[in-house]
């Protein structure tokens, strides 16, 4: 059976709510609602829909602030909001176009317009969303930003690396969060201005907090993507060095000594094959050997060894 798309109506009258049901679900559509702009947000961190028809003046939190937090989130960044509103006056529909809208309907809502929009904004998104999924499945360490360094989205590999500067992950404290994501749009902008088509590709390195020490982050500039959007990847440089230093003095191979080394830094099984493009059970045979060849029984003594390796190396 074919999946429906998936349409969160979000505005605070029930009549509207329950008149754009009804014709939504008729187009064959599945409609999710929310009544207010803290409960839509709520909503779309547990179930993501294909697109979001969003009432512009609610009360609380406005349609206009809602797509704004909305769009900070890497991952639900791609989603297309329709706005509606009774104001048809220009200032209100270019501020719901800056605050990330793709279009806008008016009120009294005709429902075959509505529908056609709908329908060409999810056709829009799908192309452009398949081909970002086609990156995150080949796991690259990518990522985009507006012309100003404002992270768009990233890969769930690049997502990982970059931890604490995205919007509610942990990893930084709190506190430095805005100032090195200030820095990260700052020295991207730089390297994205600074590059010449043909030229050696230049590089940006940020040192990012982490634990007790600092981890080294390298971003190269690749190419424009779309209108207002660059792609960049993703490096950690020091990662290739300190994995050669677990292998050569351990005899590992390299991807065992990638995993060692991902342990040493208190990864669990699963974000390590989230990060290496391999399965939770393919690391776990992996650490099996690593257990073998180090004569020790357990993750903790076998992050214990590695630590200790490359600090004598260091």
């Amino acid at each position: 059976m074919k999946r429906r798309d998936m349409i969160l109506v979000v505005d605070d009258t029930p009549d509207t709510l329950g008149f754009l049901t009804e014709a939504i679900e008729q187009a064959d559509l599945t409609v999710l609602v929310a009544v207010d702009g803290e409960s839509a947000l709520e909503l779309v961190g547990q179930i993501t829909p294909d697109l979001i028809l969003m009432d512009a003046v609610m009360p609380g939190l406005d349609g206009f602030e809602t797509c704004r937090r909305l769009k900070q989130i890497p991952h639900l960044s791609h989603l297309p909001v329709i706005f509606m509103t009774g104001l048809s006056d220009t200032e209100h529909v270019v501020k719901g176009l800056e605050a990330g809208g793709v279009d806008y309907v008016t009120k009294p809502i005709v429902v075959d317009e509505l529908i056609a929009r709908i329908r060409v904004h999810l056709t829009n998104a799908r192309v452009a969303y398949g081909a970002r999924a086609a990156l995150d499945a080949t796991g690259r360490f990518l990522l985009a930003t507006d012309g100003e360094g404002r992270l768009l989205w990233c890969t769930p590999q690049a997502e990982r690396l970059l931890g604490g500067l995205l919007p509610g992950a942990d990893g930084v404290r709190p506190e430095l969060a805005p100032n090195l994501a200030a820095t990260l749009a700052a020295g991207l902008v730089r390297l994205r201005q600074g590059s010449s088509p043909g030229a050696a590709a230049e590089s940006f390195t940020l040192d990012l907090p982490d634990g007790e020490g600092m981890r080294r982050l390298e971003f190269t500039y690749l190419s424009p993507a779309n209108p207002d959007e660059y792609l960049f990847r993703l490096s950690e440089p020091a990662a290739g060095r300190q994995e050669a230093i677990l292998r050569d003095a351990l005899g590992l191979t390299v991807r065992e000594a990638e995993v060692l080394l991902w342990i040493a830094n208190g990864k669990p099984n699963r974000d390590i094959g989230e990060i290496l493009g391999i399965s939770p059970r393919t690391v776990n045979k992996h650490l099996e050997q690593v257990f073998a060849k180090l004569g020790v029984e357990n993750r903790a003594s076998a992050a214990a060894l590695a630590i200790r390796t490359l600090a004598a190396r260091g």
